[in-house]
């Protein structure tokens, strides 16, 4: 079966609790729950939650090659301004990654104003909170209408 796969990076295991005024007070699983409800019929929603760097560059790779995914969507947290080896693993895949951030990285601190991923990324989505994945998941599923 067709899936997409959203990626989340480190500290996003703590929706809910972390800084809500930011991020909301909803959970990761209140929102992938919301999520995986709005695909279309014949495609399913893969998510993963990791806090290491490593975990998230070896499901891209998986994900990356195989011809069921349709689309990445990654929230690569605070690894989106420095990690030069996510940034790789994106660019060496031949699946659409959209970058989401929930919240407006430039209305942040300086250094969230830089994304290294940004490049070589099919799009990016920031400042929507939750609905971002939203967004992310319509571009990609629009984009795989077209192909």
């Amino acid at each position: 079966m067709k899936y997409i796969l959203i990626i989340n990076g480190p500290n996003l295991n703590l929706l809910g609790r972390r800084q809500p005024e930011i991020y909301g007070s909803r959970t990761l699983d209140d929102i992938n729950r919301d999520l995986a409800a709005m695909l279309a019929d014949g495609l399913c929603l893969e998510t993963a939650q990791y806090n290491s760097e490593g975990e998230i560059i070896d499901a891209l790779h998986h994900a990356g090659f195989d011809p069921d995914c349709i689309g990445i969507a990654l929230n690569a947290g605070a690894y989106t301004h420095y990690s030069y080896a996510i940034a790789d693993a994106i660019a060496a895949i031949s699946v659409p990654v959209v970058e989401v951030h929930m919240s407006n990285v430039h209305s942040r601190e300086e250094f969230r104003h830089r994304s290294v991923i940004a490049p070589v990324c099919a799009g990016t989505i920031s400042g929507f909170g939750e609905k971002s994945y939203r967004l992310a998941l319509e571009a990609i599923m629009q984009t795989d209408d077209k192909t």
